[in-house]
């Protein structure tokens, strides 16, 4: 049995493991103002408020939200944002005020999602509305209505928090249970965030019948700081770990801002990521950049490696069976990481090229290079020739594209729907080219330079 509290109220029910949020909003409960679009996390109308333990409510995306993962969470939807007795929050009057909504069909995500941002503050609006997408390009007045409602203090409706509740599957709060738990049922599919696992379910129609859920392994969910460095659990969300990075890495925070829409990152992992082996996955070529180092468990061994050598290949992992990702540590250094990500959109979109370059200049020559790309090869790769060219030399333009001559020896690219592989050749190339120019300090983006 399954208890959360939907819109204030505390709910009972029988779920599946793989029952989505947005099928039992609209098919159980005929909460129809949470609106299917894309089903993949990519549009926002289905967007929700989900409020944890920690208190902080978070926007997140009904279509790929599993029901188990909301046990003891408070859920609000557009239906919930008003007050009890009729009256508007902030956000619904400065939208109805600045005529906010055209078709109506994306508007009750745009809501959720605000109402999100209200409560925790937020004042970036562009930035917490870029997964969530309008037909009718009505962003300008939904923008407008987001700022007038940020003067505006939270209702006390909206001041919720978690409850006490049973876990209806295997849900272990620590990470030595897990792994007893794991050791006993190697071939469980491990959800995190379930931004990918909730692909298999909507997209490929897969069912899911053994399953663990880790969102109560409280120290899975850690981030240390320490006189060694950044040790990361690997159930951190993105969210969690782009504050942690900006003060010592704003270049990674940066970048992973980009990772997905609000809604993806308050729920994508750390340890998903890196666990699923995609080649395009963003946050392995900037941890194999610094150095990072992953730390893998079964039952009570652990061992570790650098973070490159668990790709092996294409869909390949130096994993075994009943093993998991535990954490993360990077080693502490001076900020000299850039990452790059190239894509066809600016937010919300698939890497076509991600670059992560840690280049050390010490007496006007290189000490130190690791560089690292996704979307250049069938796993997150390390260009070896590329720092071997660099390394002991001077870091001067000559040198710098003698270098540029090392990339064939590193990556044959292969051409998709997001780029040639000439393209994507080239294009790793100029991020190298972008460095030694940034490094002379002339801004080489857009967005580096706007007034």
């Amino acid at each position: 049995m399954l208890t959360f509290l939907l819109n204030g109220e505390t709910v009972e029910a029988e779920v599946g493991p793989t029952e989505t949020l947005l099928d039992f909003l609209r098919d159980r409960r005929d909460l129809t103002g949470t609106k299917e679009g894309c089903n993949e996390g990519d549009c926002g109308a289905c967007s929700v408020v989900v409020t944890g333990q920690d208190g902080i409510a978070r926007a997140m995306n009904a279509c790929i939200l599993l029901m188990p993962q909301l046990s003891g969470r408070a859920v609000r939807t557009v239906e919930g944002i008003s007050g009890p007795n009729g009256e508007l929050h902030p956000v619904q009057r400065a939208m109805v005020d600045l005529h906010g909504a055209q078709c109506g069909f994306c508007t009750p995500g745009f809501v959720t999602t605000m109402a999100a941002a209200h409560a925790n503050g937020a004042t970036n609006h562009e930035e917490q509305l870029a997964g969530n997408l309008c037909r009718c390009t009505g962003y300008a007045p939904i923008i407008r209505a987001a700022q007038a409602a940020s003067t505006q203090s939270v209702p006390s409706w909206m001041e919720e928090s978690s409850i006490e509740a049973k876990a209806p599957f295997p849900m272990p709060q620590t990470s030595d249970a897990l792994a007893e738990w794991y050791s006993k049922n190697p071939t469980a599919t491990l959800i995190g965030g379930a931004t990918d696992v909730g692909l298999w379910i909507t997209k490929r129609l897969q069912d899911l019948e053994n399953v663990v859920f880790l969102g109560r392994c409280a120290d899975l969910q850690q981030i240390e700081v320490t006189d060694e460095g950044l040790r990361i659990g690997a159930a951190c969300t993105i969210t969690q770990i782009m504050e942690a990075v900006a003060p010592l890495y704003p270049s990674f925070a940066q970048m992973l801002r980009r990772y997905g829409s609000e809604q993806v990152r308050n729920a994508a992992t750390i340890g998903g990521n890196i666990a699923n082996g995609s080649p395009i996955g963003d946050g392995p070529p900037a941890l194999i950049a610094l150095g990072a180092v992953l730390h893998l468990r079964k039952g009570d061994i652990r061992r570790a490696m650098p973070l490159e050598d668990f790709f092996i290949a294409y869909g390949q992992q130096d994993l075994q069976a009943g093993e998991f990702v535990e954490y993360v540590t990077i080693p502490k250094q001076r900020d000299t990481v850039k990452c790059y990500k190239l894509s066809k959109r600016f937010d919300q979109d698939i890497s076509a090229v991600c670059g992560c370059f840690n280049i050390v200049v010490a007496g006007g020559s290189v000490a130190k290079a690791r560089i690292a790309f996704g979307g250049m090869a069938g796993t997150p790769k390390r260009a070896i020739h590329v720092e071997n060219a660099l390394i002991g030399k001077a870091w001067n333009e000559d040198n710098m594209e003698a270098a540029l001559l090392q990339f064939p020896q590193d990556y044959t690219p292969m051409s998709d729907m997001r780029a040639s592989a000439g393209y994507r050749m080239q294009a790793a190339q100029n991020m190298l080219r972008r460095v030694f120019v940034e490094s002379l300090g002339v801004p080489a983006s857009v967005h580096e330079v706007r007034p």
